[in-house]
């Protein structure tokens, strides 16, 4: 998911990850699945060919997946530390108290985004909830069984 703009944000590592993932979709998969073609075209009948008709399909799927990464990568932007002005913004880590304990969280983009292992999405309700918000501040976070209130303790 990106934000109005298009713009998807990342991590220079997980953009590094998806050039290297599209590199090889474009060159090894692509080979891979073009031999498939060529040898279910020997088996005849096209029409009625299981293999070939398999082989172009995972030929489709793979273009579009190339497509898709093509996108992501045109219109990524990279998250960046970037000056501490006090305030949460993406890329910062931020320690948190609320009823339930503790927690920590790290503001990503939503390519990114890993809840259990606490990297939220800037915009899902909770980051968006978080951004420009400093240390000491209660921000109130509409959850589907209702309202959790968050004390930030420490931005990183």
């Amino acid at each position: 998911m990106t934000d109005q703009n298009n713009q998807e944000y990342v991590t220079k590592e997980r953009y590094e990850e998806l050039k290297k993932e599209l590199e090889i979709l474009k060159t090894e998969k692509r080979q891979e699945i073009s031999k498939k073609i060529e040898e279910a075209k020997k088996f005849g009948d096209l029409s009625e060919n299981a293999e070939y008709m398999e082989a172009k399909e995972a030929q489709e799927m793979n273009e579009r997946k190339i497509a898709e990464l093509e996108s992501l990568l045109k219109n990524a932007v990279l998250i960046k530390k970037t000056k501490d002005t006090g305030e949460v913004q993406i890329g910062s880590t931020i320690e948190v108290k609320s009823d339930a304990g503790k927690r920590e969280f790290t503001i990503v983009g939503s390519e990114e985004a890993d809840p259990a292992s606490g990297k939220i999405s800037n915009q899902s309700p909770i980051g968006s909830a978080f951004l420009g918000k400093k240390e000491g501040e209660t921000v109130d976070v509409q959850t589907p069984g209702g309202v959790t209130k968050y004390k930030i303790l420490k931005i990183k």
